[in-house]
């Protein structure tokens, strides 16, 4: 099994493994690309997001700066709009539905790492990475709002209809059709 493979499956893998290394260059410099392209050229900024993106439905939007790990691994449908300064950490896959709104500073993890120190820092082999890391993907519905500076954690879906509000710290998954809101986000309204 590749390092990519194990990655994927969530299993631990090396980070500075040769072929994550050369996906993560290529989205480096794809997102460098975009940043330089310029506001107007909406076909240029949609060619270079196909490039990057496993997905991208028509319509996407995304606002400068944006931040990625490898690009591939994310999927996003048709209409959805990404505000400024956001991070998906797409370790893992990262899928996105149509007509999503996610405001300024999200950011969407997909990696993380052991909880104990001795079992998350790789002690005496130069050759790995000097931590473990492990994946879960992340899953966005249809119709869903995610307000300002809102995280998502690893392993969450969140429902379709959904609305997140700002600030919030997705560890769970959320159903369709509420408001969740809070650290820890928790459904506050149901049955929009």
């Amino acid at each position: 099994m590749t390092e990519k493979e194990k990655m994927l499956a969530g299993e631990p893998y090396d980070a500075r493994d040769e072929e994550l290394l050369n996906t993560y260059h290529r989205a480096k410099d794809l997102l460098e690309a975009y940043t330089q392209t310029n506001s107007r050229d909406g076909e240029k900024k949609f060619e270079i997001l196909t490039k990057l993106f496993g997905y991208a439905g028509k319509g996407l939007w995304i606002e400068k700066p944006f931040f990625c790990d490898y690009g591939e691994n994310i999927s996003i449908d048709e209409n959805t709009f990404v505000n400024y300064n956001c991070v998906f950490l797409d370790d893992n896959k990262i899928t996105i539905g149509r007509n999503v709104l996610i405001a300024p500073n999200v950011q969407i993890y997909t990696a993380s790492h052991p909880l104990r120190a001795e079992e998350r820092i790789n002690e005496g082999d130069p050759s790995q990475a000097p931590y473990k890391t492990f994946t879960k993907p992340v899953t966005i519905g249809d119709n869903v709002w995610i307000g300002g500076s809102a995280v998502i954690l690893p392993g969450v879906t969140i429902g379709d209809n959904a609305v997140i509000g700002a600030g919030s710290v997705v560890t769970k998954s959320i159903p369709s059709n509420c408001v969740a809101v809070g650290n820890p986000c928790r459904v506050v309204q149901e049955n929009l």
